[in-house]
């Protein structure tokens, strides 16, 4: 059985939440990047933070390098905790996680209420991505193009050997991801992206109506790759009112 604590964090335990929100990190991200999600949501929504293995308090243990494996891993601890009508929401990596996380579920007979894909191009969308093959100088130069790693990393050489490793590993679980096909979601999907984001362009973003069969909407943002750190308050406002209508039938 899977020991959902490692998996799963509340950072604001909310027993009598009408909704749980599961919260993925992007390539290299942890839990706490939700933390300010957590506390602007609670107590109405529980959020639901997934800590990937291989960083933080878990840097001891062994790394999962593809979206598969890590998306049956993910979809267990899940499965194990939610206990009421709950949606997801994943940023880059964590958006085809999310996707991938969903369909296992939903073939499961667990039904989220709607996945949030924020940063990413859809699934089908493919792009010949190698970040993970450069040396360390490549893969922080990256990094610094998006935005997204607080700055007092880069200053930090001994914080940033610990890091590297979780990054390279993410960036190869989603650069090797391939979609199989077949599987689409019954749930709606709401896609946020940045309109100058390096990674995802709209037409790309917009594919991800290609992969439910239910409602789908677009919402675009000014800026890149980390739009949602800058657009953090529309972003939530966004996910409060999309979870405050009807629930969804989860069988």
């Amino acid at each position: 059985m899977i020991d959902t604590d490692s998996w799963i964090r509340r950072f604001f335990p909310s027993p009598r939440a009408e909704f749980q929100l599961v919260c993925l990190p992007h390539a290299g991200g942890s839990a706490p990047f939700y933390h300010p999600v957590a506390q602007a949501l609670s107590p109405r929504v529980e959020v639901l933070a997934v800590q990937y293995p291989g960083r933080q308090d878990r840097r001891r243990e062994p790394m999962i390098g593809t979206v598969g494996e890590l998306a049956d891993r993910v979809a267990e601890a899940v499965r194990a905790t939610v206990d009421r009508p709950f949606a997801i929401f994943g940023h880059s990596l964590g958006a085809t996680l999310g996707y991938e996380v969903g369909v296992r579920l939903e073939a499961g007979g667990l039904r989220p209420e709607r996945l949030f894909a924020s940063g990413r191009r859809a699934p089908s969308a493919h792009r010949d991505e190698r970040v993970h093959l450069r040396d360390d100088a490549g893969l922080i130069a990256e990094l610094r193009t998006l935005a997204g790693t607080d700055q007092r990393v880069f200053g930090d050489d001994e914080l940033l050997r610990m890091v590297l490793p979780a990054i390279r590993n993410d960036y190869r679980a989603a650069e090797t991801y391939r979609h199989a096909g077949g599987a689409r979601l019954r749930c709606p999907v709401v896609a946020l992206t940045g309109d100058r984001d390096p990674k995802a362009t709209l037409d790309e973003v917009a594919a991800w109506e290609t992969h439910t069969d239910g409602g789908f909407e677009l919402k675009t943002y000014p800026g890149g790759h980390f739009y949602l750190v800058e657009h953090a308050a529309d972003v939530i406002r966004v996910i409060d009112e999309r979870l405050a209508g009807p629930v969804a039938a989860r069988r």
